[in-house]
């Protein structure tokens, strides 16, 4: 991030970093910027009003895969339903580290915790379809290891108008070391991780080795790199349904999908806001005695 953010050309004066509770929620420290180290899953709702108030600032949100998605979830959905210009980073390790490992909502079912000793009976949630189903006009993810491809996909997040959700599979090297192991380590990551690109062929794995993604019955399957079915990614999936596909594919068997996953195009919710106010203020100074008395109101003798 702190190579990113010079490459932006925005004052640093100019950006807030939101944080709630949890190991990254420390991460406003790190930065030489203004900031706020907030409550308990609520940092969305308080970016949401520096937003709203201050719309030529730039935004962050910063939280973990606890924060966001337990005791945050209903504010983490609101913020990307609504549409704020708001770049939400989810750091996503599949435990609660700070507490010192506890299962979290994206542990696996069967995972072995200080509060699961004989596992999980829980199944994970999925950030990406949670955010395809908020309608994120964004949707992206990488990972803690790929730090060139990290950088890209935190600059396409900077400069999309409205809300950024962007989730980083991020390792935790106390409580759940190698959590995405297979997708990160050289030697393996090479087959298990699908770079997706605009307008390219859906294909994976080394040279030599190499396979494809096809759609068919409403399925995504795995096919040779010569199948003339392989699909292509398209990052305006206008109906969500290819996207949700992309977003199980891992937990389905195949490769995990790297890069944007989805990217929309609609007016922010702090512009919308911005529009009908200057509307308001448009008919002039209104009643405020006239709009009390206006309504149903009752008349106490």
């Amino acid at each position: 991030m702190q190579k990113v953010l010079p490459e932006l050309e925005i004052p640093r004066e100019n950006f807030v970093f939101v944080s709630g509770i949890g190991c990254a929620s420390r991460f406003p420290y790190y930065m030489e910027t203004y900031g706020f180290h907030t409550i308990h899953g609520r940092a969305p709702a308080i970016a949401t009003g520096v937003k709203v108030t201050n719309p030529e600032l730039s935004v962050w949100v910063i939280s973990g895969d606890g924060d966001a998605l337990s005791i945050g979830g209903n504010h983490l959905i609101h913020a990307m339903r609504r549409n704020v210009g708001l770049k939400i980073i989810l750091f996503n390790n599949r435990i609660y580290g700070l507490t010192k490992g506890q299962y979290s909502p994206t542990s696996l079912a069967g995972a072995r915790t200080k509060s699961t000793p004989f596992g999980s009976v829980d199944y994970p949630l999925h950030p990406l379809a949670l955010a395809l189903g908020a309608e994120c006009t964004f949707i992206a993810r990488t990972t803690d290891r790929d730090q060139k491809h990290m950088a890209a996909m935190l600059a396409e997040a900077a400069k999309h108008e409205g809300t950024a959700f962007l989730e980083i599979l991020q390792n935790c090297i106390v409580f759940n070391d190698g959590a995405w192991h297979q997708y990160t380590e050289k030697g393996m990551k090479e087959q298990n991780v699908l770079y997706l690109e605009d307008g390219k062929p859906l294909v994976f794995g080394p040279e030599g080795d190499r396979k494809g993604i096809r759609i068919h019955d409403f399925k995504a399957e795995i096919v040779p790199a010569d199948s003339p079915d392989i699909a292509v990614h398209r990052e305006n999936d206008t109906h969500g349904g290819y996207a949700f596909l992309l977003s199980r594919l891992d937990a389905e068997g195949g490769p995990m999908p790297l890069g944007v996953l989805r990217r929309m195009k609609r007016p922010s919710f702090e512009k919308l806001v911005d529009d009908q106010v200057a509307a308001a203020r448009a008919k002039g100074e209104g009643d405020l005695d006239a709009l009390l008395r206006s309504g149903d109101v009752w008349e106490h003798r």
